[in-house]
């Protein structure tokens, strides 16, 4: 079986066709996040923390880091990501101990994060450009690390699956040239959305199926390009992966977390309560209103993808007499006061017109 293992200096994480889905948390990332990567920039590292040590405790069992920011003062990525990247790195792995994942289009980055991590991080990525193949395979060969293989090359990205399995093809045997073996290749064959491509999930499945007989490699996505500009995308996404993982994909990078609901939404709810002429208890703190409306919770927690991520390790066979799913039930989030909230909410009188 096709073992990729990937290690922190105290735990060792294995993505593997015999393993459970592997969850690598993609939250430390400023790209989208206007409001991180300024953070970034003036030397605030709050977030991170944050997110680091959030995304553990949902379940990812290894971090990308990514130091992806534009400064204002200098926008050259290659001399402000790498000292960037070597700062995240060494703030993340004194937190937590799972491994990393080194994410960067910079490969002075790349390096920079390699000669700080400690274990045997994931680096992404390489692609099948061949600037990007002379760049990177030198440094997976050289820090024995593997690698993310994403499937697009100097082309671009196809819409034609073959041609994705092509190009991971192509990588896998210019990696084999370097002495690079195709357990430390970890191909991406990149999920376009659904929306915009009817068979965008079927492509995946059908290339994640041929990757790993013709290849014998583990695969990885970004698991929420599938239900980009969609209504209701944590419905696609619950559907979506334990579809990918029947199919033989072995790790995705997600967010693993529920982000916690923001004052504004409870704001507006209560508006709506008020005007529909329901009367509270006063004493009612927010995390029991946003429980009892099924608004989610003040608190970050496990995103309903693990849920439905544990649900197919057990199905797949991958959580032996699902102890996993077992104790991941066990403890649900409880809110106080949850019985007098419903009956206020039973109980509740209507104002007078």
């Amino acid at each position: 079986m096709t073992r990729t293992i990937v290690e922190s200096r105290t735990r060792t994480a294995i993505i593997g066709f015999d393993q459970p889905f592997s969850v690598i948390g993609e939250r430390i990332n400023p790209t989208g996040r206007k409001k991180l990567a300024a953070e970034l920039e003036a030397g605030d590292f709050s977030t991170v923390e944050q997110d680091a040590l959030a995304q553990v405790a949902a379940g990812a069992g290894v971090l990308d880091v990514n130091a992806g920011v534009v400064y204002n003062s200098n926008p050259n990525p290659n001399e402000t990501e790498p000292p960037l990247m070597v700062k995240i790195i060494e703030l993340v792995q004194g937190l937590v101990d799972v491994p990393l994942c080194i994410d960067s289009s910079v490969p002075g980055a790349l390096e920079a994060g390699l000669q700080v991590c400690e274990g045997r991080p994931l680096l992404n990525s390489v692609t099948g450009e061949e600037e990007r193949l002379e760049k990177i395979l030198p440094l997976v060969r050289k820090y024995n690390v593997p690698v993310v293989a994403i499937s697009n090359d100097d082309t671009g990205i196809s819409e034609d699956p073959d041609v994705r399995f092509a190009v991971a093809k192509k990588i896998v045997e210019r990696a084999a040239d370097f002495g690079i073996p195709a357990h430390d290749i970890v191909v991406d064959p990149l999920v376009m959305p659904v929306g915009a491509m009817g068979t965008a999930a079927l492509q995946v499945f059908a290339l994640v199926r041929r990757l790993r007989t013709e290849l014998g490699v583990n695969t990885t996505c970004g698991a929420s390009n599938i239900s980009f500009g969609l209504p209701n995308r944590h419905g696609i996404n619950n559907a979506f992966l334990p579809m990918a993982i029947a199919a033989g994909m072995t790790s995705a990078i997600m967010n693993p977390v529920a982000l916690p609901v923001k004052q504004s939404a409870i704001a507006a709810k209560k508006a709506e309560i008020a005007a529909a002429g329901l009367i509270l208890p006063e004493d009612m703190d927010d995390e029991t209103f946003v429980t009892l409306f099924g608004m989610g919770s003040m608190a970050a927690r496990p995103g309903s993808e693990m849920e439905a991520i544990r649900a197919a390790n057990f199905l797949t066979d991958h959580d032996p007499h699902g102890s996993a799913w077992i104790r991941f039930n066990k403890q649900p989030v409880k809110a106080e006061h949850v019985g007098r909230g419903r009956a206020a909410r039973s109980g509740g009188r209507r104002r007078r017109a």
